[in-house]
C-alpha cells in the first residue's frame, strides 16, 4: 500500500470491528484514513471464535440481554451505556447481514448457541468458529467500495499531535523507519487490546496496547484499568500459542479435569463450566496451585460429544489443536488460562467522546463502563460495532477543519531502524505482570510489581523504534493495571484480592480514574 496521505478529514487508528464500522460511517461526511500498524486483517476480531451476543431469536428479549450483562458485571456496569449496546445491537447486526455476513443458519433461520453467564441461547456465529473473522472479511468488504476510505498497512501509530488543547493528528513510524504526521478534524483510536501487558494471552501480537498509553501520556482519562480477564481455557503445548479454547466448547458441553482427571468445577459454582469467567479461571488457578506437576494444566473434555458434530461445530479450533498433535474429539486438551480482554481504557462518554477534544475511542481500546467489572461473553464484537458506529455520528458533528501541519514530512528515527534490543525488557514487564498482577493479587504482589516497574523505567529503551515504543506501552499500561488494582480494596468481577476477598460498595461500586497524581473513584 502507498505512503499515508498527510491531511485527512479523519483518522481511524485500528483496523478491527470497531475501526472499520465507524470508518465506512465517517466516509459520507470526508476523507478517512484507516491506520493498522501490521496487515489490515491483524486484529482481535479475526481471533474472535464464540460468537456476537444479539437478542434476536423468538425465545429471547433485549430486557434480557440487558440483565445478564449488568449481572455479569458485578455491579459496576453503567446501565446506560449496556442499554444503548443491547437496545441497537439488532440493528448493527442487520447492517452485516446486509453487507453479505454469513451468519451460520438452520436451513433460512439464523441459528444461536449459548455461553456463559447467559440466559438465552443468543450468540450467533459464522463458519462455526470464526464469527470475527468472517465479520471483519464483511467489514472490510463493505469499506473496500467507499472511494472516501483508505489504508495504510504497516503504519505505527507512535503518539498523538496536540494544538491548543485539542487532537489534531498522529505520529506515524513507517515500516522503513521513517517517521511522519499526519492531520486530521479528529482523531478514533480503535487500537484494541493489552493482552501482551502478560506473559500468557490469547491476544494477537499487535494488543500492545497502544491506544491506551499514547492517550494517557497525552492527558486523557483512563479508567477502569484493574478489570482484566483472563480466558480460563487457551491451549497449552509446549511450542505452541496460546490459542483460545473458546467458551462455546464449555456452552456444547466440554467439562473441566484436573490433574487426577476429576470433574472440578461444581464445587466452585451451581453453574459448573457455565459459571462466569472470572469464576471459572479463578478455580482453574486454585487447581493449578495445588497440582504437584512440573507444567501443571488442566484438562478440557470433549470426548463424550460425537466426533462429526465437534468437527463441524468447531472447524478452526479442531484444525489448530490437531496442528499440536491435540484431537479435541479422543483426547483431554491441555489448558491455562490466559489474559484475554481489557474491561478497561480509554473512558468515553456513549458516543465515543475522550476527556480531550478532537480524541475518540471505541471497541476494547475504550471504556464506556459497558463490561463493568467483567464482559459478558460475546459482548465484545457488539460493542465494537455499536459505539464504533455511534463515535463516527459524534465525530462528523464536532470535527474542525483541518489544517496542513508544518511538521507532516517524512523524517528517519533518530538512529535509523537499529536499536537497542526491547525483547529483554517486555519480557521482563510480562512475566512480573503474570506473577504480581495476574488473576489473583494482594498487597504484597501488587506493591511488589508498582516498585519493580518503577525501578525498570531507568531501562526503558530509546522511542528509535516500533518495538522500543510496543515496549514503553507495555510498561506505561503495566503500571496503570497495577496502581489502578493497589487502589482498589476489594474483590470485584476479574479483580481479585486475597486480602480484600469481599465487595466493598460503599467505597468502590465506582469506576476508578487513574492519573499521574494516583487513582480516584468516581
Amino acid at each position: 500500500m502507498k505512503k499515508p496521505p498527510s491531511q485527512v478529514d479523519f483518522i481511524v487508528v485500528g483496523a478491527g470491528v470497531a475501526g472499520l464500522r465507524a470508518a465506512i460511517a465517517l466516509a459520507e461526511a470526508g476523507k478517512v484514513l484507516v491506520l493498522a500498524k501490521q496487515e489490515l486483517t491483524e486484529s482481535a476480531t479475526q481471533y474472535a471464535q464464540g460468537g456476537i451476543a444479539v437478542a434476536l431469536s423468538d425465545e429471547d428479549e433485549i430486557s434480557l440481554h440487558l440483565q445478564d450483562t449488568i449481572n455479569a458485571g458485578d455491579g459496576l456496569v453503567n446501565v446506560e451505556a449496556a442499554h444503548v449496546l443491547v437496545e441497537e445491537g439488532p440493528e448493527r447486526i442487520q447492517e452485516l447481514i446486509d453487507w453479505g455476513t454469513q451468519f451460520d443458519r438452520k436451513g433460512t433461520k439464523l441459528t444461536f448457541t449459548r455461553e456463559a453467564a447467559h440466559s438465552r441461547d443468543r450468540i450467533l456465529h459464522a463458519h462455526g468458529d470464526s464469527t470475527g473473522r468472517e465479520i471483519g472479511r464483511a467489514l472490510y468488504a463493505k469499506a473496500s467500495t467507499l472511494k472516501n476510505i483508505s489504508f495504510s498497512e504497516f503504519e505505527f501509530t507512535a503518539m498523538l499531535c496536540m494544538d491548543s488543547g485539542r487532537v489534531k493528528g498522529v505520529r506515524l513510524i513507517s515500516e522503513a523507519g521513517e517517521m511522519h504526521t499526519v492531520t486530521g478534524g479528529a482523531v478514533l483510536l480503535a487500537t484494541g487490546g493489552a493482552g501482551h501487558v502478560y506473559s500468557n494471552t490469547t491476544n494477537p501480537a499487535v494488543a500492545t496496547a497502544d491506544g491506551v498509553a499514547m492517550a494517557y501520556r497525552a492527558g486523557a482519562q483512563i479508567g477502569d484499568m484493574e478489570f482484566v480477564q483472563f480466558h480460563p481455557t487457551a491451549l497449552y503445548v509446549k511450542n505452541a500459542p496460546r490459542f483460545l479454547l473458546s467458551e462455546a466448547l464449555r456452552g456444547e458441553g466440554a467439562v473441566l479435569r484436573n490433574s487426577e482427571l476429576h470433574r472440578f468445577m461444581p464445587k466452585y459454582h451451581e453453574a459448573g463450566e457455565l459459571a462466569p469467567r472470572d469464576v471459572v479461571a479463578r478455580a482453574i488457578a486454585h487447581e493449578l496451585e495445588v497440582c504437584r506437576l512440573k507444567e501443571p494444566v488442566v484438562y478440557l473434555d470433549l470426548t463424550h460429544r460425537k466426533a462429526d458434530h465437534i468437527k463441524a461445530r468447531f472447524p478452526r479450533i479442531y484444525e489448530t489443536c490437531l496442528k499440536y498433535n491435540v484431537d479435541l474429539t479422543v483426547d483431554q486438551v491441555p489448558v491455562r488460562p490466559a489474559a484475554h480482554y481489557l474491561m478497561g481504557g480509554i473512558r468515553t462518554d456513549l458516543d465515543g467522546r475522550s476527556s480531550l477534544p478532537g480524541l475518540y475511542a471505541a471497541g476494547e481500546a475504550a471504556c464506556t463502563g459497558v463490561h463493568g467489572a467483567n464482559r459478558l461473553a460475546s459482548n465484545s464484537l457488539l460493542e465494537g460495532l455499536v459505539f464504533g458506529a455511534r463515535a463516527a455520528i459524534t465525530m462528523i458533528k464536532e470535527a474542525k477543519e483541518v489544517h496542513q501541519s508544518p511538521s507532516a514530512h517524512a523524517e528517519p528515527l533518530k538512529d535509523g531502524s537499529a536499536t537497542t534490543d526491547a525483547e529483554p525488557f517486555i519480557q521482563a514487564v510480562q512475566q512480573l505482570m503474570w506473577n504480581k498482577v495476574g488473576i489473583v493479587r494482594s498487597r504484597q504482589s501488587l506493591t511488589e510489581a508498582i516498585q519493580q516497574l518503577q525501578a525498570s523505567a531507568q531501562e526503558l529503551p530509546p522511542q528509535t523504534s516500533r518495538r522500543n515504543c510496543e515496549a514503553r506501552n507495555i510498561h506505561t499500561t503495566a503500571l496503570l493495571i497495577a496502581r489502578s488494582a493497589l487502589a482498589r480494596l476489594e474483590s470485584r468481577g476479574a479483580h481479585y484480592r486475597t486480602d480484600y476477598p469481599g465487595h466493598d460498595d460503599p467505597r468502590f461500586k465506582k469506576h476508578s480514574i487513574v492519573g499521574e497524581k494516583g487513582v480516584r473513584f468516581v
